[in-house]
This record gives C-alpha cells, sequence and structure tokens, in this order.
C-alpha cells in the first residue's frame, strides 16, 4: 500500500469537523441550538477564539447561522454546500497573533531606522485612511498601505512582502464572516487612533513605545473579533484578552444533546 501524505490539520478544523459530524448524524437536528460558545470550549477543552474560528468556518460552509443576541442554530445545508479547502485557510485569530509578533518588531526597529521620507509615506496612507468612514474595501487598500509602508521603512523586502501577504488573508471568507459582525464605523475610528499611535511613536524614534503601540493595535484588533455574540451573559462573557490557550492536539468531544423521547417533540435544545 503507498505511503499517503500526512497533513496536520488546525486546531479549529478538528472541532469544525466534530460539530460537523454531530450535525450530519444528527445529534443536533435542523433548528436546534448549539451550546454556547463558552460551554463548547469548557467541553472540547481549547479556548474560545478555536471555538469561534470552528463555528466562523461552519457559518461560511452554510451549516449553521449565528443570530446575535440569541445563539448558534444549525441550518438546512444548501444543495452545493460542501466544506471549504480550509486545510489551507488560516484562521483569524491564528493570523492576527502572527501579525502581532512579527509586526511589533517591525515597528520597533523602524522607529530607529524610518526616514522623513518614510515617515511621509507612512502619513500618506493614514490621511487615507481617514478620509474613509466606514471599514471596507477602500479602508483595507490604505491599511494595508500603512504596514506595509512601515516594513518598507527597513529595507527588507522580504518583510514587506510577507507583511503584505499576511495582510492580504484579511480578504479570506472566515474573515470576511467576522467583519459582518464585528466592523463598524465606531470600530474603524478606534482602529485609526491605534494606526495614528503607531505613526507618533515611530516619527518620535521611540522603539519601545512603537512596540507598544503595534502590539496593542493587534491585540485590540482580536479582541474586537471576540466580542460576545450576544447569547451569553455578559457578566460571565470573558472582557480580557483573546489569547489562546495552550490546547491539547486532538480535541474532546462535545457533550451530545439529549435525545429524542418516544412521542415527544424536537429534542430538548441547549
Amino acid at each position: 500500500m503507498p505511503l499517503e501524505a500526512v497533513e496536520a490539520r488546525r486546531l479549529y478544523r478538528q472541532v469544525a469537523d466534530q460539530l460537523r459530524s454531530l450535525i450530519d448524524s444528527g445529534e443536533y437536528a435542523v433548528g436546534s441550538r448549539l451550546p454556547t460558545e463558552r460551554e463548547l470550549a469548557e467541553q472540547l477543552k481549547v479556548s474560545r477564539p478555536t471555538v469561534r474560528e470552528a463555528l466562523i468556518a461552519l457559518e461560511v460552509e452554510g451549516r449553521l447561522r449565528i443570530r446575535v443576541g440569541s445563539g448558534i442554530y444549525v441550518i438546512e445545508p444548501a444543495a452545493s454546500a460542501a466544506p471549504a479547502a480550509a486545510s489551507v485557510i488560516e484562521g483569524p485569530f491564528e493570523l492576527l497573533r502572527a501579525r502581532e509578533f512579527l509586526e511589533s518588531a517591525i515597528a520597533e526597529q523602524a522607529a530607529r531606522v524610518a526616514t522623513r521620507d518614510d515617515i511621509a509615506r507612512i502619513d500618506a496612507s493614514l490621511l487615507a485612511m481617514e478620509q474613509v468612514e466606514h471599514p471596507g474595501e477602500a479602508s483595507m487598500v490604505h491599511d494595508r498601505a500603512f504596514h506595509v509602508a512601515i516594513a518598507g521603512s527597513l529595507g527588507n523586502a522580504v518583510l514587506v512582502r510577507v507583511v503584505g501577504e499576511l495582510f492580504d488573508q484579511r480578504l479570506n471568507p472566515y474573515f470576511a464572516q467576522l467583519a459582518h459582525y464585528f466592523e463598524s464605523p465606531g470600530t474603524w475610528r478606534t482602529a485609526l487612533d491605534e494606526h495614528r499611535a503607531v505613526r507618533e511613536a515611530i516619527a518620535a524614534h521611540d522603539p519601545d513605545a512603537a512596540r507598544e503601540a503595534m502590539r496593542a493595535h493587534l491585540a485590540r484588533s482580536q479582541e474586537r473579533f471576540a466580542q460576545n455574540f450576544g447569547a451569553e451573559n455578559a457578566a460571565g462573557s470573558s472582557s480580557g484578552r483573546s489569547r489562546a490557550a495552550r490546547a491539547p492536539a486532538k480535541p474532546a468531544t462535545p457533550k451530545r444533546p439529549a435525545k429524542k423521547q418516544a412521542g415527544s417533540g424536537r429534542a430538548r435544545q441547549r
């Protein structure tokens, strides 16, 4: 028997696969509500950002519908519904964490070496961002230019390419779905203030401040995407930074919903 390539599946895909299997088997029937993100994270022994990535992936596939303030519901899949080629799609939180680590160091070095021309390029992209009132395609173009301009100040073409490629992952369908729920004119104004803080620290040639400003910006981006969908008690929701905890290589199996009683209606919903 020929050997087959071994693929290390991302943790959120393992969670999505388990939930999809439970839906396909009828354990979670069409119309039923899934446990909350917190409950799923506790049952699976993974972080809530990992659960969120899995739920967003299943919503993009057309298997779930997230109703803000109500819960997460199983829906009838369309005839064309099929798992996306998600093995090559990084999760949004995974990408933002990678950017946090990389771009914080880049901003720190930029504060040491940026010239007046470099600052002028950063300013031009920031000015263009300020002309946009709502997050969308136009804002992403200028936002990308801002981050690439900072990387460009180091004079390293590889860093410029990597920063651009990581940013371009914002175009993947999982990011787009998260943006649908959590981006607004208000979050855009907040993000603009964060970009201004990065620019000021670099222009002041303050490496420590530049590093912290970029780290804070990308950490807050994770927090914005990790806000509660509104279906849980706000007092019990996570209020800290959305840092993924260490998780086992394979998530545990979530508890199955109660089985239907003979002669009863729909299985009790969580």
